[in-house]
C-alpha cells in the first residue's frame, strides 16, 4: 500500500515566527568572491512563505548553496537585501529561528545519536535533563527514538541524516534551511527520505528551503520550484508545483508530475551556459 503524507498548515506557536509578512525573502542580492573577481549571484530575488517547502534548482556551481548560506547568517551578501523571520540574518542566527542540514550528516562518532542531538542545546546551556526530554522528542519526529543509545556508525545513510534532522529540529526553528541532504543516498532510500521530510516539515510546522541538483526531487517535494540560471545565479522562473496533498510514490507517476518536470527541465536547459561567458564552478 503506497504511503501517503498529508501535509496540514497550522497556526505557528506563539514567538516562533515574526509578524506576517514572508518567512524570508531578499532583494538584488549580490555575491562577489575573490575581490569581485568572481561573482556567484547576480540581482537575486525571492520570496518564500510561511509553511512553504520551496526548492532552490539550478546547475552546479550557480550559487543555491551561497545563497542559502547568506540566509543563514554564515556568509554575508555583497550587496542587496535579505530578511529572516522579520529581521536580518545574523538576527534570526542569534535567536534561532532556522535549523540547518548539510550534504552529510556531521554526526560525531564518538556521541550516541541522543547525544548528537542534544549537542546544539548543550552549547546553549540547557540543562541536561531538559536537553535529553527535547532530543527524545525530536527523535520520536523522525522515528529513531529506540535508537537513541546507538551511535552513528551503527546506522544507514538515510538514518543518519534523519539524526542530522532531528538535530535540526531540536530548538523548534520556524525555519529549515537544507543543502542537498539526500545527495549521497541510493534512489530507494532517497525517495524515501523525501516521505519522511514532508512528515517530518509538517509535524513541525516548519518552512523548508531545500537546495537540490534534482528535477525529480525538487517537484515532488515542493509548493514552488525556484529555477536558478549559471554563474553569476539568480532566479529566472518560479513555477508553482500545483500537484495535490497528499503526495504519495503514485505522485511520481501522474501525468501532471512529468509536466511540471519537463517545464523545469526545460528552463533549466535553456539557462545552462553563464551570462558571462565564464565555465561554471
Amino acid at each position: 500500500m503506497a504511503r501517503t503524507i498529508n501535509i496540514r498548515r497550522r497556526e505557528r506557536r506563539p514567538g516562533a515566527a515574526v509578524g506576517s509578512g514572508p518567512a524570508l525573502a531578499c532583494r538584488d542580492v549580490r555575491k562577489e568572491f575573490s575581490g569581485g573577481d568572481v561573482v556567484a549571484l547576480e540581482r537575486t530575488s525571492l520570496e518564500v512563505a510561511r509553511g512553504e517547502v520551496v526548492s532552490l534548482l539550478g546547475p552546479s556551481g550557480c550559487g543555491k548553496t551561497t545563497l542559502l548560506r547568506i540566509f543563514a547568517g554564515l556568509t554575508p551578501a555583497s550587496g542587496g537585501e535579505v530578511v529572516v523571520n522579520g529581521g536580518t540574518p545574523q538576527q534570526a542566527r542569534r535567536s534561532r529561528s532556522y535549523g540547518m542540514v548539510f550534504q552529510q550528516s556531521n554526526l560525531f562518532e564518538w556521541r550516541s545519536v541522543r547525544e548528537n542531538v542534544e549537542l546544539p542545546l548543550e552549547l546553549q546551556g540547557v540543562s541536561r535533563r531538559e536537553r535529553r526530554a527535547i532530543a527524545d522528542e525530536a527523535l520520536e519526529r523522525v522515528g529513531l527514538e529506540e535508537f537513541a543509545g546507538r551511535r552513528p556508525w551503527e546506522l544507514s545513510g538515510g538514518m543518519q541524516q534523519r539524526v542530522a534532522i532531528a538535530r535540526a529540529l531540536s530548538f523548534r526553528p520556524a525555519i529549515l534551511f537544507m543543502d542537498e541532504p539526500f545527495g549521497q543516498l541510493d534512489e530507494m532510500t532517497r525517495e524515501e527520505m523525501n516521505l519522511e521530510l514532508l512528515r517530518i516539515a509538517a509535524d513541525a510546522e516548519a518552512t523548508v528551503v531545500f537546495v537540490t541538483h534534482s528535477i525529480a526531487e525538487a517537484v515532488f517535494l515542493s509548493n514552488r520550484v525556484l529555477v536558478m540560471t549559471a554563474r553569476p545565479g539568480r532566479v529566472v522562473r518560479d513555477i508553482e508545483i500545483d500537484l495535490p496533498f497528499p503526495r504519495t510514490p503514485d505522485t511520481r507517476e501522474s501525468s501532471r508530475y512529468f509536466e511540471l518536470a519537463n517545464e523545469a527541465r526545460e528552463t533549466l536547459r535553456g539557462h545552462t551556459v553563464s551570462l558571462t561567458g565564464v565555465e561554471t564552478l
